[in-house]
């Protein structure tokens, strides 16, 4: 009882970690395993990962609106949801990076893809998609870009990023918060 909920905010923190980590490995399972099956099964077992993706997305809206003590930590993961449901974001490499707030794995993904681009491994469409959204994210996450970097996001960007970018700034304070995750952490309890 010492702990004023410390514990249980904690214990739910790390349920919904865990919860995006999963349905972020199936969207990128999902991809990996794209050419081995058909159109039919590939649409509607994604459209079942992205429906998953927003019923936990309005979770994390109710526990937003009650508990302050998670507000930067649900913020960053409902930034990731929202993307991958508008599809701003395709990779969800990407995505769970940033939920996770990775700067620096980020910035490795990206050099790796330099590297890759380089030596002809790497598509030039999808290396265009993805560095924007890596540069995105970093972006979001408060980090530093280069000027090349800033002219690359203005030449490159399309709507689905301009969305993401206008979405993550709509999101409320959360200053709700406290008392919908202590609903939450007592459901948790029984």
């Amino acid at each position: 009882m010492a702990s004023r909920g410390t514990t249980e905010t904690s214990k739910l923190k790390q349920n919904l970690e865990e919860q995006l980590d999963r349905l972020m490995q199936q969207l990128q399972d999902l991809e990996e395993c794209r050419e081995e099956l058909d159109a039919d099964e590939y649409e509607e077992t994604k459209k079942e990962t992205l429906e998953q993706l927003r019923e936990f997305n309005d979770s994390l809206k109710k526990i937003m609106s009650g508990d302050m003590t998670l507000v930067d930590e649900l913020s960053g993961m409902q930034l990731a949801i929202q993307a991958a449901i508008s599809q701003a974001f395709k990779t969800p490499e990407v995505i769970r990076m940033f939920a996770k707030k990775q700067p620096r794995q980020l910035r490795t993904r990206l050099a790796e893809m330099d590297r890759d681009l380089m030596v002809g491994k790497l598509p030039r469409d999808l290396y265009t998609q993805q560095k924007l959204e890596i540069l995105t994210a970093l972006r979001k996450l408060g980090e530093k870009l280069t000027g090349d970097d800033e002219m690359f996001l203005s030449t490159n960007a399309g709507t689905a990023l301009s969305q993401f970018e206008r979405v993550s700034t709509d999101l409320g304070s959360g200053d709700k918060v406290f008392a919908l995750a202590s609903v939450e952490v007592e459901k948790a309890k029984q």
